[in-house]
């Protein structure tokens, strides 16, 4: 099956600043795919080489078996969601949504009917007439998705789409966006910083730093497997333990990730701790605690009594539950 996006030894250089380094990538046909990672990491501009807003300084991008380079964004069957939006605020809503129909030399008559199923589609049926600027934040968000599904593409990229919605907004949203792409079979590349974001929404996850992929898995692979200690700290939160505490610990004296959630409290046995710490979040407690040879964090699910700061205490694990990673990463 011809891959809807592959990337061969991809470099985007600015300067003596390489943003992409020699990235390989294979997009899935309808797969929903997360590009994860800090500020600065080469998410961005990855999905802008995609887009046809960069061009790669080397290497080679194909869309579903054609050469992408030296194409320009008109001609790729991509659209792209901003962050901001990008609506012009003079427009109404309908008109917003078939812009890139009329521009296509869509008649009236046809780019608005499309137009008025697109919004059906991001549930905002009647919603045509109003302006950007009578809209909420979640609605606006919809509007600029419906004007990208509009054009039909075979490739939708989302650059940080939910970045400007307040929480809960955003938990919503990530679920209509990933009930959205199962709907419609679209491959969704989606660009965001936000762990629980990616881990959450996507089928697979390429975790990006330094204009690298240090990882590409499924979100499962990702959070219980990382390969580096870079991965471990980043995806998620995690223990990230040094070879030779590990080996005091009684494990193997290597690069060790250890979840907050696989370290329990135990009546006897166990390693000795003392709480230094603790934070309530509501479905769980986190607890920063010290033992002779590093500082660790758990998290106690709700409704588990919580040790006091000062209190000392055992903690255990499973032997299956440390993941040992590559040395040195």
């Amino acid at each position: 099956m011809t891959a809807a996006v592959s990337f061969s030894k991809v470099s985007r250089h600015f300067g003596s600043v390489k943003a992409v380094d020699a990235v390989d990538l294979t997009v899935e046909p309808g797969e929903f795919f997360a590009m994860l990672g800090p500020s600065g990491s080469g998410k961005t501009t990855c999905l802008r080489l995609i887009a046809g807003f960069e061009q790669p300084t080397a290497g080679h991008i194909e869309i579903f078996g054609e050469t992408a380079e030296g194409v320009p964004p008109y001609r790729r069957n991509v659209n792209t969601v901003f962050q901001d939006y990008a609506l012009f605020p003079h427009l109404n809503i309908l008109d917003n949504v078939a812009y890139g129909l009329m521009v296509k030399g869509v008649g009236k008559a046809e780019r608005h009917r499309e137009a008025e199923q697109a919004l059906e589609m991001v549930k905002l049926p009647g919603y045509g007439a109003r302006k950007p600027g009578q809209l909420s934040g979640g609605q606006r968000q919809r509007v600029a998705l419906a004007r990208a599904l509009v054009n039909k593409p075979k490739v939708l990229l989302l650059d940080e789409p939910l970045g400007a919605l307040d929480l809960k907004l955003r938990e919503q949203m990530q679920e209509e966006l990933k009930s959205l792409q199962r709907s419609l079979g679209i491959t969704f590349v989606f660009v965001t910083h936000d762990q629980g974001e990616a881990l959450s929404m996507a089928d697979r996850v390429a975790v990006f730093n330094d204009g690298k992929i240090v990882q590409a898995g499924t979100p499962h692979e990702i959070y219980n497997r990382p390969r580096t200690r870079f991965v471990a700290d980043f995806v998620g939160s995690s223990n990230v333990i040094a070879p030779e505490a590990m080996k005091a610990l009684g494990g193997e004296a290597r690069w060790t990730s250890l979840r907050p959630e696989a370290i329990r409290i135990v009546s006897e046995g166990g390693i000795e701790a003392t709480v230094r710490s603790t934070s309530f979040l509501g479905a769980s407690t986190k607890l920063f605690v010290e033992t002779a040879v590093t500082a660790l964090t758990l998290s106690l699910p709700a409704g588990q009594p919580a040790p006091q700061a000062g209190e000392s205490i055992r903690i255990s694990w499973s032997p299956s539950d440390p993941h040992y990673m590559e040395a040195g990463a």
